[in-house]
């Protein structure tokens, strides 16, 4: 099967509405929610959900994938293009600005777990509500203060008692949370152990609704970047939920296999292209300044030339223009072979590592290349420069990226490549 990397018309469409949606809408009022941190734009998260139809819904990835080996053809059907259109939506939104893209309203890595590992009962309860009038918004809560990278370290524990499951812990950078528990009838997806001494195998999701009783908000992050989007600490404290709401099976069938916990971190492999596309969206707006202003002041890229020729400047703008594309063809292949069915937790993984590490670069780059004015707040520029680099955090750090590729690609084993 080959990949073709030209864009349908339908996508293309797409593209230049939500481009022109984001450069109205969303650039212009960008460095006023930089400034005022934790407040919400409001009428423009109205918009989105009347508007986009579950605010963000499609664009961030839930539509899930079908189980194949890695190579295998998927079965004859049209072709898919959810996820792909979803990559191309957010890089035009981030484009706009990061921050209050991630603030729009939708199921978010929440509800990515649960197309993951739900049911179709668990799916058509838990994801009706981001259809509706009001924003609504999903989250996920995995990171611990002791358990960042190293998930095996999950403390928080459910526990059956009767027809509800008890968890007890702590939840640390929880994304949306607040959006999700007080702002509006969300739920936080939460990982929580039922077995300690079965390490990742005893690790289970569940779905905690807003308003439960024995679960609480005890912090919201003051950042460096993205401040329009929230980030939460939360802990549960005898937090009782129905025997229902666990995503997949409570049974831990072998200890010494993991098959449940990947299934569930398969939600990643549907998430982490995305978070790439986010990442190349910031990375696009810094290095289109640069090339406006260049231009504006009568500056020629020579494009073709010997690189011996090149002067400084014009290597280190196609640097960047190199960067991006790799970054956005790795991308664009991830999400691909999850329209067509295929395994991709390599290629999510490769995107996402490209593009953290490239926006991080470009962005700084960025500033560097504009001097005093890149540094100042008059300009954007050192506003993108701070939201760049969650990119390179969450949902898996850089580092963690190249574990996992290198893993695959040589075939080495968890404890054989630490």
């Amino acid at each position: 099967m080959t990949i073709d990397f030209e864009l349908s018309p339908r996508i293309k469409a797409t593209k230049n509405m939500i481009h022109m949606f984001a450069e109205s809408a969303i650039r212009p009022i960008a460095r006023h929610y930089d400034e005022n941190e934790h407040e919400k734009p409001w009428d423009l998260l109205n918009m989105v959900q009347k508007f986009m139809g579950g605010g963000m819904a499609g664009a961030f990835g839930t539509g899930g994938k079908e189980e194949k080996a890695e190579g295998a053809e998927p079965k004859e059907k049209k072709p898919r293009e959810t996820n792909l259109a979803g990559a191309v939506t957010i890089e035009e939104i981030f484009w706009g600005d990061a921050g209050i893209a991630l603030s729009f309203p939708g199921p978010g890595l929440g509800g990515a777990a649960v197309q993951a590992s739900g049911t179709p009962e668990q799916k058509e309860k838990f994801l009706a509500r981001f259809s509706g009038d009001k924003p609504v918004w999903g989250a996920m809560a995995i990171t611990e203060p002791e358990a960042g990278s190293d998930t095996a370290n999950i403390k928080t524990t459910a526990v059956l008692d009767g027809d509800e499951w008890v968890l007890n812990g702590e939840k640390i950078f929880v994304t949306s949370g607040k959006s999700a528990l007080e702002d509006s009838e969300g739920f936080v997806v939460v990982w929580a152990t039922v077995d300690r001494s079965a390490g990742r195998a005893g690790i289970k999701p569940f779905v905690v609704e807003h308003g439960t009783p024995g679960m609480q908000i005890t912090k919201i992050e003051d950042k460096l970047g993205i401040r329009c989007s929230d980030t939460v600490s939360i802990s549960f404290m005898d937090c009782r939920i129905p025997k229902e709401n666990i995503l997949g099976s409570p049974e831990v069938v072998d200890k010494t296999k993991t098959e449940g916990f990947k299934k569930v971190m398969a939600t990643f492999d549907a998430t982490r292209p995305l978070v790439a596309a986010m990442a190349i969206g910031v990375g696009r707006a810094a290095l289109d300044f640069i090339k406006e202003t260049l231009k504006e002041e009568g500056v020629e890229l020579r494009y073709g030339i010997n690189p011996n020729r090149m002067t400084s400047l014009e290597r280190d703008i196609m640097q960047m223009e190199a960067d991006l594309k790799a970054a956005r063809l790795l991308t664009w292949r991830a999400v691909w072979m999850l329209d067509n069915g295929l395994r991709n937790d390599l290629q999510a993984s490769m995107a996402k590592a490209k593009a953290g590490l490239a926006v991080t670069r470009i962005t700084q780059k960025a500033v560097e290349l504009m001097g005093p004015l890149g540094y100042s707040r008059e300009y954007l520029l050192e506003k993108w420069m701070r939201d760049s680099k969650i990119n390179d955090i969450f949902e898996g750090t850089g580092q963690i990226q190249l574990l996992v590729t290198a893993r695959r690609i040589l075939g080495f084993s968890r404890e054989q490549l630490k």
